[in-house]
């Protein structure tokens, strides 16, 4: 994944940038963790501008978990919630887990928007419950956004203050991507395989 993420930015620049922060939350797991801070690396050599990387990672990050906001407030908890107890198995998913996505957003609010754009796993899934709640767009738009800007900022920058080590971190995170992608898939086939519709 180390190479194909550093082939795709190295190519395609910012539209690059873009569409893999776009993808991170529609084609998991492609995670930011991996794709800013390559970005950073090669800001660092002068192929990209640092603060536009910056800026259109944002843009991607906030584009792509929109999305998810869109589907829960179009198809509602009604629908979501049977959709779940009828394939709830293939998406490890069950009526219940709903729920408690759901009161977890009505307990923190705008802070689970924005905080939640910097934890992995949570950062797509907590923008399903605002749609949810028919948050307002104004509002989850300024909050995904700053969240968005502030956590990929700290990775490009990450890569930046790196990019003498690229070697040596090429080493760590490509196997860590692997893990992480393997840890993804093991992890769903357990949900699977115990789900119980409840």
């Amino acid at each position: 994944m180390f190479d194909w993420v550093v082939s795709t930015i190295d190519s395609w620049g910012y539209l690059g940038v873009f569409l893999l922060m776009v993808a991170e939350h529609l084609f998991p797991p492609i995670p930011s963790e991996v794709i800013m801070p390559l970005a950073g690396f090669l800001a660092a050599q002068g192929k990209l501008s640092l603060g536009l990387t910056i800026l259109i990672g944002t843009l991607g990050s906030t584009l792509g978990t929109t999305a998810w906001y869109f589907i829960g407030m179009w198809i509602g908890e009604a629908r979501i919630k049977r959709f779940a107890a009828r394939h709830g198995r293939l998406m490890a998913l069950s009526p219940s887990d709903i729920d408690t996505a759901r009161s977890w957003f009505e307990r923190h609010g705008a802070a689970a928007v924005f905080f939640g754009r910097m934890i992995p796993a949570i950062r797509t899934l907590i923008s399903v419950p605002a749609g949810l709640a028919r948050m307002p767009f104004g509002k989850f738009l300024i909050f995904t956004a700053a969240g968005s800007a502030i956590w990929t900022a700290l990775l490009t920058f990450a890569g930046l203050l790196l990019h003498e080590n690229y070697a040596r971190v090429e080493g760590y995170v490509d196997p860590l991507s692997k893990l992480v992608i393997i840890s993804v898939v093991v992890v769903y086939l357990y949900r699977v395989v115990t789900w119980k519709p409840h």
